[in-house]
């Protein structure tokens, strides 16, 4: 690069040097940060002007400063024509014809390396233009290079595109190792780079700490779990990023789960897509969940990501709890009116809900769904539903007749009576058997609530062999039939519910864990303790920091004053158990200090444990009792104090009789 503005400075008062500046390696621009080896001349004898010119005849008196003032007349129009020729690709008319405007767009123009390489030589010093885009020019990580090279010193481009340039890792570190020094983009759109899971990594350590760029775009590439995971602590690092597209991905399961993790304790984004990704029920649970507590999305797209009734009804926990989201969209997933109308009450129970478009545009729904959208935009007059049409219906199971063998045996529990009773009220003569016709009549006859259907089938369970006969046995083996039936439905529910539960609470326990592992460091903290004491550290959780008032007891019986002295005040035993399980050192970040006696001491001066022991031992062993007033720190318990002294008085008396008594 400096080359090619040295020779063009020179070549109007020297054309015959144009192409001895190829020994200047010390020529910084004022606004270029390119290195010079990254865009060098390949064969720097060849001057692209005078073909005939020769190394021999260069000035080298000619300063840096001279060639800077020599280069500022130069338009950028000839620095790229003459870039172009260096580099060995045909220039770009559009290039040209605008080349003032602040939007730039080279999009599908085939640049390829080369063509980027000698657009960022023309685009170093440019300060007019504001949006770049070169979507589809097949750039590659060697033409990004060239390209990022040059955005670490142009300080004007705001908006950048390379989508689908097929970057690729490599392209990958070149774009996070140049967002370390640009200080001027605000818009960067990475689609359909074929980024991987480490790319997402290097994204995300380079996006925790930059607050400049507010708009990213990573669809359409091949972030997976691992992906989901850094990104997840990204957002819960990012302090600038507004909007977030992350549409066309593979953010499923842990992925999407601790990117859920992450939208819950950020605090800037405002517009987040990740349509595309399937998500799931389970993905949506932890969403549900994130929903909760974030308080800036303003929108987000949930389109095509296998979300069911039940996914809806998941999502609905979070937006009852949730007063900032205004735009939901979850068009494409196979939801019906069930998960509509509960989607619909979630709003109509929420006055504080500032939902303004709900887009459901491929649910068919029903009267009802009206009926209550009517209602709802009464009270949230500004809510727009887009759904697909009117046509749907709730999809109902064909209706379960029960077992007729449970309802005869209802039918005896409730009299407290026997099978063989009931069956020997129809057999008469007492042959254990009846004919079909007259246990069709018996059953009629009683209060059972058996229809037509119900008895019929009863009867062909009891006579399968069409003897026209219902016997005693087989009304009891239909009976015991009925019966593990029962029971095996039962179980079958039980397991399916208790599966249900398992994995919900595996995927809020997966939750909770993201939560911690992305939770930032600011959200610790500390309360005094003792020195070295490795339970005075707690964690918390991370936005909002409810639990700053939580009083944390140990497991010791010394008091920890605060802001007292360096040193801890020991307390000699005076007789108090504490109870198991709890303590009597306090640590508190927000009450230092909660018993009156301790606080007392802290204004006076502080004292040792070494010398409180010392002078307490002496009032110990003395005949007179223990003042009150004497120490601020015994002062509550002076009764008992007197009392051992007392007791201390009579074992010593009791022990000396029998030494007088030999004597």
């Amino acid at each position: 690069m400096n080359e090619i503005l040295a020779r063009c400075a020179v070549m109007e008062s020297h054309p015959s040097r144009y192409c001895q500046l190829t020994d200047v390696t010390s020529f910084e621009m004022s606004q270029s940060c390119i290195p010079i080896e990254t865009l060098s001349l390949d064969h720097p004898s060849e001057c692209p002007v005078h073909k005939d010119c020769s190394g021999d005849e260069w000035d080298t008196d000619l300063e840096p400063e001279e060639v800077a003032e020599k280069t500022k007349g130069i338009s950028a129009n000839d620095l790229y024509l003459q870039a172009c020729e260096v580099v060995g690709v045909v220039p770009v008319s559009y290039f040209l014809r605008n080349l003032g405007n602040p939007i730039l767009n080279l999009n599908h123009h085939g640049l390829g390396p080369l063509g980027a390489k000698a657009l960022a030589i023309a685009l170093v010093s440019d300060m007019k233009i504001t949006n770049l885009e070169l979507e589809d020019n097949h750039i590659l990580a060697e033409g990004a290079k060239y390209l990022m090279d040059m955005l670490k010193g142009n300080c004007s481009i705001q908006d950048l595109n390379m989508s689908n340039n097929h970057l690729r890792s490599a392209g990958a570190e070149h774009v996070s190792k140049m967002l370390l020094d640009n200080v001027s983009l605000r818009s960067i759109k990475l689609s359909g780079n074929e980024f991987t899971e480490h790319d997402a990594k290097s994204f995300a350590d380079v996006l925790s700490s930059n607050y400049r760029v507010k708009e990213l775009d990573l669809s359409h590439n091949e972030f997976c779990e691992k992906g989901g995971e850094h990104l997840g602590q990204m957002l819960a690092n990012n302090e600038g990023l507004h909007v977030l597209n992350l549409s066309w991905n593979h953010l499923r399961m842990k992925g999407a789960v601790a990117l859920s993790a992450g939208l819950k304790v950020n605090l800037t984004i405002k517009s987040l897509d990740l349509s595309w990704n399937g998500f799931g029920n389970e993905g949506v649970l932890a969403l549900g969940e994130a929903l909760k507590f974030n308080s800036t999305l303003l929108y987000l797209d949930l389109s095509s990501n296998r979300i069911t009734n039940e996914g809806a009804g998941m999502l609905c926990k979070g937006l009852e709890a949730n007063d900032t989201l205004k735009v939901l969209k979850l068009s494409n997933n196979p939801l019906t009116v069930e998960g509509a109308l509960a989607l619909l009450n979630s709003v109509k129970n929420t006055p504080k809900s500032a939902l303004e478009k709900l887009n459901i545009s491929n649910v068919l729904v029903n009267e009802v769904f009206l009926q209550l959208l009517e209602k709802t935009c009464q009270e949230h007059q500004g809510l727009e539903v887009i759904f697909g049409g009117v046509g749907g219906f709730i999809a109902r199971k064909p209706k379960q007749h029960p077992d007729p063998m449970k309802m005869i045996q209802d039918y005896l529990d409730e009299r407290k009576l026997r099978l063989w009773d009931f069956f020997r009220n129809i057999d008469k003569d007492g042959f254990m058997k009846v004919p079909v016709s007259d246990f069709r009549k018996a059953v009629q006859q009683t209060n059972i609530p058996l229809d037509r259907v119900q008895i019929e089938e009863l009867i062909h369970r009891l006579d399968k062999d069409r003897t026209g006969m219902v016997d005693y046995r087989g009304l009891a083996d239909t009976r015991k039939q009925m019966m593990r039936n029962q029971r095996r439905q039962l179980r079958k529910q039980e397991s399916r519910q208790k599966k249900e539960k398992q994995k919900s609470d595996r995927v809020l326990q997966t939750f909770q864990s993201a939560v911690e592992a992305v939770t930032p460091r600011s959200s610790m903290v500390i309360s005094p303790g003792l020195p070295g004491d490795s339970s005075s550290s707690q964690h918390f959780s991370a936005t909002p920091l409810s639990s700053w008032h939580h009083v944390v007891m140990s497991n010791s019986s010394r008091y920890s004053v605060p802001n007292m002295s360096t040193e801890h005040v020991h307390l000699p035993p005076i007789g108090i158990q504490p109870r198991p399980g709890s303590s009597l050192k306090v640590r508190s970040s927000s009450q230092p200090n909660l018993h009156p006696e301790v606080r007392a001491t802290s204004r006076t001066k502080p004292i040792s444990a070494l010398e409180f022991q010392t002078n307490s031992q002496p009032e110990i062993t003395s005949s007179h009792p223990v003042s009150p007033a004497s120490n601020s720190l015994t002062r509550s318990r002076p009764a008992l104090t007197a009392h051992k002294h007392q007791t201390s008085t009579k074992a010593s008396n009791h022990k000396s009789k029998p030494a007088k008594g030999k004597s």
